[in-house]
């Protein structure tokens, strides 16, 4: 599993591109109404229950805003937070605060729903040694920050993009032959270019479990879609072999069977694509 998208670089250049979107060339609204000097403070009211996420992010983009705003936080990512919990302080040029205000909050509700989704689903696997992977069913823009919220919440990440591992879907499968000739192409293609990536193959049937282990060639075989027994009886063909995916439909109320068949992993778009963000707000007092 990758997590090497959290480098500094990374999250100044979504800082940069969230704040360009939204202040553009000016927070004309503030630079209006409130006098440049003036020094104030807020803190950030939680109203909610769950997992924060965010806190983090939130210290860099107040940074990178102002250098001189000062910040005095009281909960970290991952803390589990109720309502009326003050998360931070922060003080200093009042123009500055509201200009980070609406970024910060957009980031921190959105994170902190995805990593309270998130330990909710991991507590379900308890005494289990199934992971919980997320995927590539992001927002656009965004998936640092819901790929990050996802490992707050206890998740593990699953590829970043599609240049961090190789995943055979039906669809490159069925384009290339048959999933056989599709890992032959891709065995060609990865000696061709001297690159050093994970094959995964989607399996959707026993037969097309049989033929992946056959080419002998697979890091994780997937298992789209199956039911709990077909998935059972394909874990116990795998045999350790290679590591095991569950995906496809699986929800709270199905995904501890799941996880008693013996996958490795399991990976639910639902974490990033399907939460409730956290009630939080920015308040000056």
């Amino acid at each position: 599993m990758m997590y090497d998208y959290l480098t500094p670089q990374a999250v100044t250049l979504f800082i940069e591109s969230a704040l360009r979107e939204d202040v553009g060339e000016g927070d004309h609204s503030t630079l209006a109404s409130v006098p440049e000097n003036t020094q104030n403070q807020a803190q950030l009211l939680i109203k909610g229950n769950g997992i924060i996420a965010g806190v983090d992010l939130a210290t860099r983009i107040f940074r990178y805003v102002d250098a001189n705003l000062e910040l005095e936080t009281f909960v970290s990512d991952g803390d589990a937070v109720q309502f009326g919990k003050v998360g931070f302080i922060v003080q200093g040029k009042a123009q500055s605060i509201l200009k980070a205000e609406r970024l910060i909050l957009n980031c921190m509700q959105r994170m902190s729903g995805i990593a309270t989704y998130t330990s909710e689903v991991v507590s379900l696997l308890e005494d289990t040694n199934t992971q919980i992977l997320d995927t590539r069913k992001t927002t656009p823009n965004f998936r640092l920050c819901e790929k990050w919220a996802v490992r707050i919440g206890g998740g593990q990440n699953h590829r970043f993009g599609l240049f961090d591992m190789i995943m055979l879907k039906d669809n490159h499968i069925d384009y290339a032959g048959g999933i056989t000739q599709a890992v032959q192409n891709t065995v060609d293609y990865l000696e061709r270019t001297g690159k050093k990536l994970r094959i995964e193959v989607e399996t959707r049937n026993l037969e097309e479990v049989e033929e992946a282990l056959r080419t002998n060639q697979v890091d994780v075989i997937m298992l789209d879609n199956m039911s709990p027994s077909t998935m059972k009886m394909a874990v116990e063909l795998i045999n350790g072999a290679c590591q095991t995916e569950a995906s496809g439909g699986i929800t709270e109320e199905t995904i501890r069977e799941v996880a008693q068949c013996g996958v490795d992993f399991i990976s639910m778009g639902a974490l990033t694509h399907s939460v409730k963000s956290m009630d939080i707000s920015l308040k000056a007092f």
